[in-house]
């Protein structure tokens, strides 16, 4: 290791979401509703060289399993990342995130005369019409939605 090099030491257990776009990674902790708070060890790394993206981000978080509803909401933001799921300071499971065909559930239609906004019981879905820039098309009224303002949901 050069004096130019930080290493960031190895979890026992839990998650490192790798390869996020670069300057996304605290948009991926506040997906997942992490404050810092919780008592447990994790890494954010934001900007760092990447062969693939040129630059990208990196969270490590000891102890946290995702679910895949949190997995899907991660797809919003960082497409391309990849998830590694560790144990025992080895990575025993490793998948790349994939944005589902239909979003149901994560965010809402900003159509406020959408029947998803009506107070019936319907939940808000989406079809994805693209992924990079994201665009996602209301199954109810058509309505488009672009990637900020599924961030300004997440």
């Amino acid at each position: 290791m050069s004096d130019k090099e930080l290493r960031v030491s190895k979890i026992k257990d839990g998650t490192v979401i790798d390869h996020i776009r670069g300057g996304y990674a605290l948009d991926v902790v506040n997906i997942l509703g992490i404050t810092g708070k919780e008592k447990r060890v994790m890494t954010i790394a934001i900007n760092v060289s990447s062969k693939r993206l040129g630059v990208k981000d990196i969270v490590k978080i000891e102890g946290k399993a995702l679910s895949m509803q949190e997995v899907n909401r991660i797809a919003l933001v960082a497409p391309h990342a990849s998830i590694n799921i560790i144990h025992n300071y080895i990575v025993n499971e490793k998948f790349e995130v994939k944005l589902p065909k239909t979003i149901e559930g994560i965010i809402k239609c900003n159509n406020p005369n959408c029947v998803s906004n009506s107070g019936e019981p319907v939940v808000p879905k989406f079809y994805v019409k693209q992924h990079e820039p994201l665009l996602l098309k209301c199954y109810y009224c058509g309505i488009t939605l672009e990637q900020l303002d599924v961030m300004g949901q997440l």
